[in-house]
């Protein structure tokens, strides 16, 4: 049978922004992964085994709890679909990959209407690194952001609960809830001597995408909060804004940009980019041929362009392909913190087993260069590290530093 799975840039972000709402570029935006889609090609599902797999091992357990099995718990046995939807559920849990899940038909839903842009949660976008469920980004405005939590904050409990060894999905669920209800995470934040417990109260989620800014000194500054299915209309209009303004000194600012659709990164590198040069591009291994996302060639700046970009750990997924290919092209100097380092791409796969579906890992995205940004990330030419106990008010160290370099070249 064939299907025709949708391809998702899956950062964080739709685990984000569950919590959020999207994620495409590294983990799910539980907040926000708004992440890439893309048409992908017919999946041909086989409903054999492969002739080569030993399934006897697998017939023997089922049996024995047929004969042997007593339930502490419940007064009769799971039926066979339970039993198979476990064992499909273990199937891609043994892929060892934080972002291929197979999803029963409620999460399957309840992804969809994530993507959708329907949104109860915190607004944050989550991701895996080194097995701990870590924040991407809190998204501009959220109850997230209120609550204090930074990019980077290792969560170790959700109310209480321990986080050990708990998958994204799973995390998502108890972060989710009804609107004014709240939950309690418990974070591991660098620097800090003890955890610290930050009560969250749920809410909608309206996700921002852009704002602008001429500062006094001349620069002007364009602050993109997600790569939505709007945000390249937003962007040409920001870039409009900053023409007119006469000068020639801009700061895209894609601190805590959890990431979103691809084809919005290509399209706003395209505004600095000849036609064709690469973007980005998407690594199969050997499964088939490397696939390169090139410029569309609206190329309006000439040479006395002087751009920054400001990451750092929350900067993920579509964040790192633009940042990456402008860096490498020589268009921006890339200032701040290191970035997030969500290199891969997911598959979402509707199956025919009562509505479920199968959120799969099927490439890596690699700079225009090659450079794999799994892990990785994006190391900014300028460091400077933000200020964690800065307030509302007090300047902004990272930007400051970004509007001192420009000025000084």
């Amino acid at each position: 049978m064939q299907q025709n799975p949708k391809r998702l840039w899956l950062t964080s972000t739709l685990i984000t922004i569950t919590v959020i709402g999207l994620s495409f570029g590294s983990g799910y935006t539980v907040g926000q992964d708004r992440a890439v889609q893309k048409l992908a090609l017919p999946v041909d599902v086989s409903l054999s085994a492969p002739n080569e797999v030993d399934l006897s091992p697998v017939w023997e357990v089922w049996n024995l709890i047929d004969q042997k099995f007593v339930s502490s718990a419940t007064s009769s046995l799971p039926d066979a679909s339970a039993r198979i939807e476990g064992m499909t559920v273990g199937l891609v849990e043994g892929l060892g990959d934080p972002y291929s899940v197979y999803m029963p038909k409620e999460e399957s839903d309840r992804f969809e209407e994530e993507i959708s842009g329907n949104f109860v949660g915190i607004g944050v976008e989550i991701g895996v690194e080194e097995d701990v469920l870590t924040v991407i980004a809190p998204l501009k405005g959220t109850p997230a952001e209120r609550a204090g939590l930074l990019a980077g904050d290792k969560i170790v409990e959700i109310d209480s609960v321990s986080t050990y060894k708990m998958d994204i999905d799973d995390a998502i669920k108890k972060i989710r809830g009804e609107v004014g209800s709240t939950v309690t995470l418990t974070v591991l934040r660098k620097d800090a001597d003890q955890p610290l417990k930050l009560p969250v109260v749920r809410g909608v989620i309206n996700i921002p995408t852009i704002d602008t800014e001429l500062r006094a000194d001349g620069v002007f500054v364009v602050s993109l909060y997600s790569f939505s299915a709007t945000s390249p209309d937003l962007f040409r209009n920001a870039l409009r804004e900053f023409t007119l303004s006469g000068t020639d000194k801009i700061v895209l600012d894609l601190r805590n940009n959890p990431g979103g659709y691809l084809d919005a990164a290509v399209d706003m590198a395209s505004w600095f980019l000849p036609a064709g040069k690469v973007v980005a591009r998407e690594d199969f291994g050997a499964k088939e041929s490397e696939r390169m996302y090139r410029s569309k060639g609206y190329d309006v700046f000439n040479e006395n362009l002087k751009m920054a970009i400001l990451i750092n750990e929350g900067s993920a997924s579509a964040s790192e392909i633009l940042a990456g290919a402008l860096a490498e092209h020589g268009i921006a100097t890339l200032v701040g913190e290191k970035s997030f380092g969500k290199g891969s791409v997911q598959e979402l796969i509707p199956l025919d087993h009562n509505g479920a579906s199968l959120k799969i890992t099927v490439a890596k995205w690699l700079t225009p260069n090659g450079v794999s940004l799994t892990k990785n990330g994006l190391e900014p030419t300028v460091k400077i590290e933000n200020d964690p106990e800065a307030k509302a008010g007090d300047p902004d160290v990272q930007l400051e530093r970004a509007a001192e370099f420009l000025k000084s070249i």
